[in-house]
């Protein structure tokens, strides 16, 4: 069933009523919408589809430009005026049936006067319309079809553009969650300082930067803020301890201690 009926008059805006078919049907998927030259397969009957779609449909969207009220029939007056215009017969059906009627507005065109609706068509002139100028196309399609999801939910599940949506924002996510890790793990390899083997030809725990009160346990400690060859710069410093402690040292004292 086609939830939306795009309703227009040849001679007066019906580029404008393609364009504004095409883009809906992108965004909640040709089935939902119809529009006579699209949507009436060959050989099948024009009025008898017509009918069809106008009474099932939940909205039509009357596209109405500057002539619409101006454009002949084949007997040279208003075709507006004729019971039988498919325009007027189309919008009356859908009024009749308590269908949404939404008129959408082309370029210049002006809200539609009560004096140049028949009778049957008069209500026309008191729906709240929407507007669709070429210069302002991609914002008033996307206006027109955030208005249409927002008034039929079957319309807002179905809304590609709702779920694009949904996906960048995810993506942004997980991309700003990956980045905030990123981040974590680089200030944590920033961080100097740590405990670990000392290479060389000194064996055991060192601390090095400590900023704080550190306890490594039995073993002999160094402090030695400058080291001398391969390990300056490294220092160790300890807590409560059940051997020597060595506040500084270089490579010929070190030999001495081991010599004990």
């Amino acid at each position: 069933m086609h939830d939306v009926f795009v309703n227009y008059r040849t001679g007066d805006e019906e580029s404008a009523a393609t364009v504004i078919a095409r883009e809906l049907a992108r965004r909640f998927g040709s089935e939902r919408i119809f529009f006579a030259s699209n949507s009436i397969e060959p050989g099948h009957r024009f009025p008898v589809e017509l009918v069809k779609a106008v009474e099932e449909c939940q909205v039509l969207l009357a596209v109405i430009g500057p002539r619409w009220a101006e454009v002949q029939g084949p007997n040279g007056r208003p075709a507006l005026e004729a019971e039988q215009d498919w325009t007027r017969r189309e919008i009356r059906t859908a009024l009749d049936r308590g269908a949404l009627v939404i008129p959408v507005l082309v370029g210049r065109a002006t809200r539609i006067d009560h004096a140049v609706l028949p009778d049957d068509l008069r209500e026309l002139a008191d729906c709240q319309y929407k507007r669709f100028d070429h210069r302002n196309a991609e914002s008033d399609l996307t206006a027109l079809g955030d208005a249409l999801a927002r008034l039929l939910p079957e319309l807002g599940a179905v809304d590609r553009d709702a779920r694009a949506a949904r996906e960048r924002a995810e993506a942004k996510s997980r991309k700003t969650s990956a980045e905030e890790v990123e981040r974590t793990r680089m200030r944590t390899r920033d961080v100097r300082g740590g405990i670990g083997n000392l290479n060389g030809p000194l064996s055991g725990t060192f601390v090095n930067e400590p900023q704080g009160p550190v306890n490594t346990g039995r073993g002999h400690q160094y402090n030695a803020p400058h080291f001398e060859g391969d390990n300056s710069g490294v220092q160790f410093t300890a807590g409560d301890n059940s051997g020597t402690v060595h506040q500084r040292f270089d490579r010929e004292r070190l030999r001495s201690d081991d010599e004990r």
